[in-house]
């Protein structure tokens, strides 16, 4: 592991090749799971201040299970997340498209240009998950078979998780933290 101005890194962080391969996995991580994407409490309010844009690119399972659930909920472990429309179903937020892939209705209402919220960030950081310890986060590479699509294609193009996740990781701790992320890496080599 790295510290990064204080943050964790993970050493899989460095050393994991990622790239999406959405026509390969169809949007798996959006669709499997136990509970919702994690949000930070903040983004709760943003949820709430984006939604009458993101309701139109959702489906009728999606906005019955927000009219029913709520925006968000609490999961079993006392974290809030995005609302599920069903036991291990997809994520509310969910859309699909002609091609049958999973895709985000926060982010199509984001890059249409009708909020300027982009995505809850742990699905924006995905694979990363974050962690809060007692003082600090921790950033580790989260291992999914859904995703080895994802890691064959990253070792095909040779792009390290941090460098495919740049733009999110930016977003969370800014870009000086991101430099100081690149020159760690090349610390490593």
């Amino acid at each position: 592991m790295v510290i990064v101005d204080n943050k964790v890194v993970g050493d899989e962080i460095f050393e994991r090749k990622f790239v999406c391969d959405l026509n390969a996995c169809k949007g798996a991580c959006c669709v499997l799971g136990d509970s919702g994407a994690p949000l930070e409490k903040g983004e709760l309010k943003k949820i709430e201040e984006v939604i009458e844009a993101v309701k139109p690119y959702m489906n009728k399972k999606g906005l019955a299970a927000i009219a029913k659930k709520g925006l968000y909920e609490i999961d079993s472990d006392g974290d809030y997340v995005t609302p599920l429309v069903g036991p291990s179903e997809e994520c509310a937020y969910v859309y699909f498209d002609d091609k049958k892939i999973a895709k985000c209705a926060i982010e199509q209402a984001y890059l249409n240009g009708e909020t300027k919220w982009h995505k809850p960030i742990s699905c924006h950081l995905y694979p990363i998950r974050v962690s809060k310890l007692k003082t600090t986060e921790a950033l580790n590479y989260h291992e999914w078979d859904v995703c080895e699509p994802a890691c064959a294609c990253g070792d095909k193009l040779d792009v390290p998780v941090y460098k495919f996740l740049k733009q999110p990781l930016i977003r969370k701790y800014g870009s000086a933290w991101y430099k100081e992320l690149e020159k760690a890496a090349g610390e490593r080599v």
